[in-house]
């Protein structure tokens, strides 16, 4: 069995924090914008469902061609990372015209299928025992990079909000060429894939194992993204300016602890169970919300920090589920468009909930995020069971 070079993780953390850091580049600057282009609270909605309809597009694009399984993956992450940048600099100079853009984000979001799940394909490659600690930390270094925006905002004080977003262009590119140039080449596995082979990514419906992962996921994606885009307007009920952005990132980038926790709790329990664990936990976070949003300072902290822990902290385990089980000529496209089908379910939820938002109390919406953690519980049993 090769061993992976030591700087091999950390590496691949450090370029996944950089790359994933458009995520939220926007989002975190939204008041800004809201204050001085006067667009309605809404925006922000439409803005990340933009961003995560051009993920559901790219990864459908990435793995319907194989992109992952058939080039290097190294050369993938390099292209799209650069290619980020360039449209979150696209997003900076036509930033006034909202059309223009919501274009430019939902570009970045199809460049971003190049970045996190290849991220894990090479991780894979180089990890294929402990890949749930191994992807701990690479997804541990997503969650930062997509709170990095709102820690950035708080830090930076007076800072006009264009160096922010061209500042996160910078990092997302220097993160690109850090991999390309420090990452060798992974081992290649035992085949490689030169078509698309709808017989190994059928292993989504047909393998109960990777079925279990995948539903599994998809009930934590019905609550993630969601959550993280709620966190500000939960916050703002006692917040705001720099103390509102400073608690976002806190909240939004602890999940990186439930990542890394996760993982290496998952040498001892296992991946399926650490994963339903903290699905579970997130799903009692949801139920909770009506009482906790309105109780005591310290409660509504707790509430928010283990919440922030757990919604993200189960992500790790569900990829390593899959990509375990998954036929190995495939992993890449297996996991692309695993990813594609929770973005899309993202979607659907993000827009039902800042629309509704808008009429009702938020107290009374979250326990239905909590919806998605019962049915991911649900689908995993077996998993569960098993290990």
């Amino acid at each position: 069995m090769t061993t992976a070079p030591r700087q091999v993780l950390p590496v691949l953390v450090l370029a996944q924090f950089a790359g994933t850091s458009l995520w939220f580049a926007v989002n975190a600057v939204m008041p800004d914008l809201q204050q001085e282009l006067g667009w309605p609270a809404s925006a922000v909605g439409r803005l990340t469902s933009a961003l995560q309809l051009g993920f559901i597009v790219g990864t459908l694009v990435f793995a319907l061609l194989a992109i992952a399984d058939r080039f290097s993956p190294r050369r993938v992450f390099l292209l799209c990372s650069l290619a980020g940048a360039l449209c979150t600099v696209g997003a900076w100079w036509m930033v006034r015209e909202f059309t223009a853009l919501w274009v430019w984000r939902a570009a970045t979001g199809f460049f971003l299928a190049g970045i996190y799940p290849v991220g894990m394909k090479i991780a894979s490659q180089w990890f294929p025992q402990g890949l749930g600690a191994a992807l701990g930390w690479l997804i541990g270094a997503l969650v930062l990079g997509t709170a990095s925006a709102h820690g950035l905002r708080g830090l930076s004080g007076e800072l006009p909000w264009p160096v922010i977003m061209l500042g996160v262009a910078a990092l997302a590119a220097a993160g690109g060429v850090m991999l390309f140039a420090l990452l060798p080449e992974a081992p290649t596995g035992p085949v490689r894939a030169r078509v698309f082979e709808w017989r190994a990514l059928a292993a989504m419906w047909t393998d109960w194992r990777v079925r279990a992962s995948v539903l599994g996921y998809f009930g934590h994606m019905w609550e993630l993204y969601t959550l993280w885009v709620m966190v500000p307007l939960i916050l703002a009920t006692r917040l705001n300016g720099i103390a509102l952005s400073l608690a976002a990132f806190a909240v939004v980038g602890s999940g990186a602890l439930g990542c890394v926790g996760g993982g290496w709790l998952a040498r001892r329990w296992g991946s399926a169970r650490v994963a339903t664990g903290q699905l579970a936990v997130s799903g009692v976070c949801c139920a909770l919300g009506p009482w906790l949003i309105d109780a005591s300072v310290g409660w509504f902290a707790v509430w928010l920090m283990i919440w922030g822990i757990t919604v993200s902290g189960d992500s790790p385990q569900f990829s390593a589920l899959t990509a375990s089980n998954a036929p190995s000529q495939a992993v890449g496209s297996v996991l692309t468009l695993t990813n594609s089908i929770g973005f899309a379910i993202s979607i659907v939820s993000i827009e039902l909930f800042t629309t509704l938002a808008q009429h009702h109390a938020l107290g009374t919406l979250l326990p239905w995020l909590g919806l998605g953690p019962l049915l991911g519980v649900l689908a995993m049993r077996p998993l569960w069971r098993m290990r």
